[in-house]
């Protein structure tokens, strides 16, 4: 009776981690074998696992990640790609990510680009960052049909406060005087507090982190 008044009290504490390892503790010979403060250390650990898994769950769940499972560990260095090792260790860190760092990958159709920006931003969502992958021209779709339904300044917002925006399929088709607003109202609240992944086809220079810009893109000095 005593067992069940607990773990009913656990749930209602919600503390679901500590729940099922107590029940878990009850039918385990060796566990009971243990001090009350080994047990209890053991309780208290399953629950920071289970709210820190819950956590990059929800995480993954909102970054919308084209490749769901692209994981760093999974990069391959083979087949003449030239990838420079420490480098990909360095960005797998995420400390780019913490010190407000942007990030431009190119490469010719079908090279990976975008698998290597789901790879980053699973890396980013496992340390508890905030991450949301969209494809560009989705984006400015987005962005205009916001502006149609007055909820622009809440996107903004949203997209203003998210640690790791990764922008795929960057510089497909030039952008009109709208998409080139928008695009610097975006980048513009980022800029220094944020870090954002642009994935572009090699062939197409278009970059809004570097001072030289492909006009037929975004013909606007200010970007």
């Amino acid at each position: 009776m005593l067992i069940e008044q607990t773990l009913h009290t656990l749930n209602a504490l919600r503390l679901p981690g500590m729940a099922t390892a107590f029940i878990e503790q009850q039918t385990n010979a060796a566990s009971m074998s243990l001090s009350f403060d080994e047990r209890f250390a053991m309780l208290v650990d399953r629950e920071h696992a289970w709210r820190e898994n819950r956590r990059v769950s929800r995480l993954l769940r909102e970054a919308k990640l084209k490749s769901s499972q692209a994981c760093m560990e999974d990069v391959r260095y083979g087949d003449g790609r030239k990838l420079d090792k420490a480098l990909i260790a360095q960005l797998a860190s995420c400390q780019w990510i913490h010190a407000h760092q942007n990030l431009i990958l190119t490469g010719a159709t079908g090279c990976g680009k975008t698998w290597l920006a789901c790879a980053l931003g699973n890396a980013a969502c496992r340390q508890g960052l905030s991450v949301v992958y969209v494809r560009t021209p989705r984006l400015f779709e987005e962005l205009r049909i916001a502006h149609g339904d007055g909820s622009f300044s809440k996107r903004l917002a949203a997209l203003a406060k998210t640690d790791l925006l990764i922008l795929d399929d960057w510089g497909l088709a030039p952008l009109d005087q709208a998409g080139r607003n928008d695009l610097l109202e975006v980048l513009d609240d980022r800029v220094g507090v944020r870090s954002t992944v642009t994935a572009r086809v090699k062939v197409v220079v278009a970059s809004v982190m570097q001072p030289t810009v492909e006009y037929r893109y975004q013909p606007n000095a200010s970007l």
